[in-house]
């Protein structure tokens, strides 16, 4: 039995990975992530519940909508996935896959950025960037509106930075 943790299992799926992002921005119910996502209402409702049986989202409001009760779910802040060693591998191929899906669909013309590394670093050097880096995606996460208001752009965002073994230190 993998004892990698349950939270990137769940972000195992692209999918799921997917809704993730959105929800940052607004809560959303299961028919909204179906619309956006281009799935189905049953297949949004299963991947928003393993992201919710993961501590992932919460539910953020019941609504009564066309007679029915319309529950939307957020994003829960404060994950430490950046943090877990464990499962580390099955994160970054869902990542690429997602970074792969988001490339796809990149509007032509239009500036990015785009940067690889392996660099060394002072200590003090790579915390300073690590806090930067989290203070730049905060601001990106804080700043998300639902999808489609109007006056916004649609962009991808995908970082991934973390301390690797020497290879001399290996042998």
């Amino acid at each position: 039995m993998s004892t990698t943790d349950p939270r990137l299992r769940a972000l195992a799926h692209p999918v799921r990975l997917r809704m993730l992002s959105l929800l940052w921005s607004a809560p959303l119910s299961a028919a909204a992530l179906a619309r956006e996502l281009e799935i189905s209402h049953a297949l949004a409702s299963q991947h928003l519940r393993r992201l919710n049986a993961a501590g992932l989202v919460e539910l953020a409001d019941v609504r009564t909508r066309r007679g029915g009760r319309e529950r939307r779910y957020r994003a829960k802040r404060g994950s430490a996935l950046s943090d877990q060693r464990e499962g580390q591998a099955l994160l970054a191929e869902s990542l690429a896959r997602n970074l792969l899906d988001r490339v796809a669909r990149r509007a032509p013309e239009t500036a990015g950025v785009t940067t690889d590394a392996e660099l060394w670093l002072s200590p003090e050097d790579w915390a300073a960037a690590r806090r930067r880096m989290i203070a730049i995606m905060t601001e990106l996460h804080d700043a998300a509106r639902p999808p489609h208001t109007p006056g916004t752009v649609r962009v991808g965002a995908t970082v991934m930075a973390f301390e690797m073994t020497d290879p001399a230190s290996e042998d």
